[in-house]
Formats: structure tokens, C-alpha cells, sequence
């Protein structure tokens, strides 16, 4: 058993099948062009794919739900959370093309139906979406400036506010007073107990 397995037991078989396959997947790509740290690549299941689903350890979409991946080079967090919740569906962008290239491969291989790539940059999409998910692609203020006035919906459906889930380690008090945006920060060491966990945490971002 897997340490994917350990931290998340109420994966199906074939979710949990389908993870490690992107895990395989992710490395064979990066063996081409640079999508994830070179050193991370033994440490792909825990260090990439764990951590994005801390989002779904934190939150639960209802069916249906529209959620945009922003910078989501290869993938990541949009493929996993697009395994862990099957019936949301998940547009991943990127600015580079070969990322995207690289992701709808993947996505291709998955037999992934939930989820789309697009070369695009944000600031640049003006579709709306109940949830914006990321990993740690800018300062969280410049982050913000990219957004349209409609890309977040004010369709409202969960017991928490639609907005953005930021996976990002370190200190983030100062990054958060950058944006006009309330927020929930919470600790991902709560649930992993992985040292690469430790300061790593997903920030809640909403109006």
C-alpha cells in the first residue's frame, strides 16, 4: 500500500489506479520537457499528487461543479482533483503549449471525460467558475490581478464561498494583505504526516 493509499482510504480502485497511472504518466512526459522538479520525480505520488488532493481533504464539490486549474503545467492540482471528484468538471490552462500538449496526452491516456486543456493565459479567459484551484504559481496579490470580474461565479452552491484554493508552503500572511479577498488558511500537516507537509497549506481565497 502506497502512501497515496494510507492518506486516502475511500479511493476506488480504479481512482487509485488512475492516479498512479498520471504519476507515471507526469515523469515519462517530464522526461521530455520540464514539467515537474527533476528531484521530485522518486517522490512524485507524494510530494505532486498527495498534495494537490489536500484541496479535496478540505473541500467536497457537488456534482457539476465548474473549477479552473490556473498554471497547471502538468497538470497538477487539476488531473488528481479531477480523479478524486469525477462527476466536477475541470478546464486546466496554461500559458506555455508544450505543457498543454503534454497535458491533454495525459488526460487522453486517463480516459479522463471531466476534464479540458487550453493554451490560454488567465487574465486572458473570461469563462466563469464556481472554483479556482493553483500551486504556488505567483504572489498571491498577482494572483488576484490576473482574475476577470466574471471568472469567479456569484452562483453560490457549497457551504463555503466559491473563490480560489491556493496550495502554497511557507509564511503567507503578508501575500494574503496583498489581495482585496477574505480569507481560510489551513495546514495540510493536520492530515499528512510526510515531513514535506509541514509548511504546506491551502488558502482559501473568497469575497
Amino acid at each position: 500500500m502506497t502512501t497515496l493509499d494510507t492518506n486516502f482510504p475511500e479511493l476506488s480502485a480504479e481512482q487509485s489506479e488512475k492516479l498512479k497511472s498520471f504519476a507515471y504518466h507526469l515523469v515519462d512526459w517530464n522526461d521530455k520537457i520540464n514539467l515537474i522538479s527533476r528531484k521530485d520525480v522518486d517522490n512524485v505520488l507524494d510530494h505532486h499528487i498527495t498534495h494537490s488532493l489536500g484541496i479535496g481533504k478540505l473541500f467536497s464539490f457537488r456534482d457539476e461543479t465548474r473549477i479552473l486549474d490556473v498554471g497547471t503545467g502538468g497538470g497538477l492540482p487539476g488531473i488528481p482533483l479531477a480523479i478524486y471528484f469525477p462527476r466536477c468538471r475541470f478546464h486546466l490552462i496554461d500559458a506555455t503549449a508544450k505543457k498543454i500538449m503534454a497535458v491533454n496526452d495525459i488526460i487522453e491516456k486517463l480516459e479522463l471525460k471531466n476534464v479540458t486543456a487550453e493554451q490560454v493565459r488567465l487574465e486572458n479567459h473570461h469563462e466563469a467558475y464556481e472554483f479556482i484551484v493553483s500551486r504556488a504559481v505567483t504572489r498571491l496579490g498577482k494572483f488576484t490581478a490576473w482574475l476577470n470580474p466574471e471568472t469567479i461565479s456569484k452562483n453560490h452552491r457549497h457551504d463555503f464561498r466559491n473563490g480560489i484554493m491556493y496550495l502554497k508552503g511557507g509564511e503567507v500572511s503578508e501575500e494574503i494583505r496583498e489581495t482585496s479577498f477574505r480569507s481560510s488558511v489551513y495546514h495540510l500537516s493536520e492530515f499528512f504526516p510526510q515531513d514535506f507537509f509541514k509548511t504546506k497549506k491551502v488558502i482559501h481565497l473568497y469575497r
